[in-house]
């Protein structure tokens, strides 16, 4: 296998690279003098928080710990509300509770929140009536409305990002901190859902079961679980837009490495993944560990090179490998994956993305998903890693706390003629408060099948 040959890397290095999916400022020094300010401000997140993040990813490489990595498909700055992310906060909590209950395992929550405000387009130009503009890249690029203003990338949006990224964080830390994801007491995190969704009874019993198990611990011990009583909350994002990853990367001398403080978990999608291209060039030198989606496209040699290039040392928990194959190619697709990063002698952390490849276009010509592809994709994924002794040590999952309809099927069953009442998804569909807890039972039990198995 080759091994790849680099420069002396530094967090402006990438700009020697061919950079995809990157907006086109007109007025250079404009940008120059917002990444300067980036530069000096406070970082959003510290090294200790990724050097914690990176550690508990390797306890899931082991399956001593499963990954729970969720949120919006795209963040907006007007959803930077108390209420908006309080509800997404929530169900990550509800989910990580029923997945710790079937599990028996610890689960690291990672939310798609707090920078994610970027999004890969299929074309740097969309048309409309005869009018040809900009595409929207996300909230830190440009606005959504179709007007040659809107469209216009302006480099003051990501100070804005970063403002609203530390809001979005801070808040969460404040909660948690406050007593908010109390595991003495689930009920807080109510979303509605228990009052009348069918799997009301299941849900509740789940909590019943944790509070009960809590009680009898602090009873026996004749003190409180204090280990117990908050869950860790961690955040990450598309590396996309790279003058803003760039802004925040900092030296810290008592680690002596490099660390993007804007996230605690970056990680390079499917168009930027080039061997050779700034993204990888810039992911290559930062210590935060960092994610990448794979899929069909991408061959044994391409997969390979990505793993030595940005785990060199084959650091555990440093690489996580999101496989995004589709419910009809994984069968197909995933063997080789696995096979080709064993042939390294590498070790990566497992990641299943069972919604980006199964998105679809409805008969009313909105982007939809099934949940029956979600699931069937998620039930492979477990079946393949299991019967070639590897292992799915995380899911990552486009949702949000909203009662919105976006994806179909589901306990509700909800049909293409159901998504027009609540789609408010500017970019890709996202699981629904409802389907989201659901999904977690499901992997619940997906996860707990191979260990009764070895158990019989």
């Amino acid at each position: 296998m080759k091994t790849p040959t680099h420069q002396a890397w530094n967090p402006t290095s990438w700009q020697t690279r061919p950079a995809q999916q990157q907006p086109t400022y007109r007025d250079r020094a404009a940008l120059d003098a917002v990444v300067g300010q980036l530069a000096k401000l406070p970082p959003v997140v510290v090294s200790w928080e990724i050097e914690n993040l990176r550690e508990q990813l390797a306890a899931a490489q082991r399956g001593e710990r499963f990954l729970l990595q969720g949120g919006d498909c795209a963040e907006s700055f007007d959803d930077c509300e108390s209420d908006k992310i309080t509800k997404r906060l929530k169900i990550l909590l509800q989910m990580s509770l029923v997945l710790t209950h079937a599990m028996k395992r610890p689960i690291i929550r990672l939310g798609r929140m707090a920078g994610q405000y970027a999004k890969p387009r299929s074309a740097d130009t969309e048309t409309r009536d005869g009018v040809t503009l900009p595409s929207y890249r996300g909230d830190i690029v440009n606005h959504a409305d179709f007007t040659p203003e809107s469209r216009e990338p302006d480099p003051k949006l990501l100070l804005r990002g970063y403002e609203r990224a530390a809001l979005t964080l801070n808040f969460i830390r404040a909660l948690i901190d406050g007593g908010f994801a109390d595991l003495h007491h689930p009920e807080y995190w109510d979303l509605g859902f228990v009052g009348h969704a069918e799997l009301k009874g299941e849900y509740e019993r789940i909590v019943s079961s944790v509070a009960d198990g809590l009680e009898f611990f602090e009873t026996i011990s004749g003190k409180e679980v204090h280990q117990a009583l908050r869950a860790e909350f961690f955040a990450s994002h598309e590396a996309l837009v790279l003058h803003y990853e760039q802004a925040q990367t900092r030296f810290i001398p008592r680690q002596n490495r490099w660390y993007n403080l804007s996230t605690h978990m970056p990680w390079i999608g499917m168009r930027t993944a080039q061997i050779g291209g700034a993204h990888v060039e810039y992911c290559r030198g930062i210590s935060n560990p960092v994610g990448v989606k794979i899929g069909a496209a991408m061959d044994a040699g391409w997969l390979q090179e990505l793993v030595t290039t940005l785990n060199p040392q084959n650091i555990p928990g440093k690489l996580a490998l999101i496989h995004r194959f589709g419910a009809k190619d994984v069968e197909a697709s995933l063997p080789k994956a696995i096979q080709a990063v064993r042939a390294t002698g590498h070790s990566v952390l497992w990641i299943c993305d069972p919604m980006h490849g199964n998105t679809e276009t409805s008969q009313s010509g909105l982007k939809t998903r099934r949940f029956e592809n979600i699931t069937r994709e998620l039930d492979l994924s477990f079946r393949i890693h299991n019967e070639l002794g590897s292992h799915l040590g995380g899911v990552h999952i486009e949702l949000t706390g909203e009662d919105v309809t976006e994806c179909t099927g589901g306990a509700r069953g909800l049909s293409d003629m159901d998504l027009q009442r609540a789609y408010k998804s500017t970019v890709d569909p996202r699981l629904n408060y409802e389907q989201s807890l659901e999904l977690a039972m499901l992997i619940g039990e997906k996860a707990r099948a191979p260990q009764r198995r070895r158990q019989a």
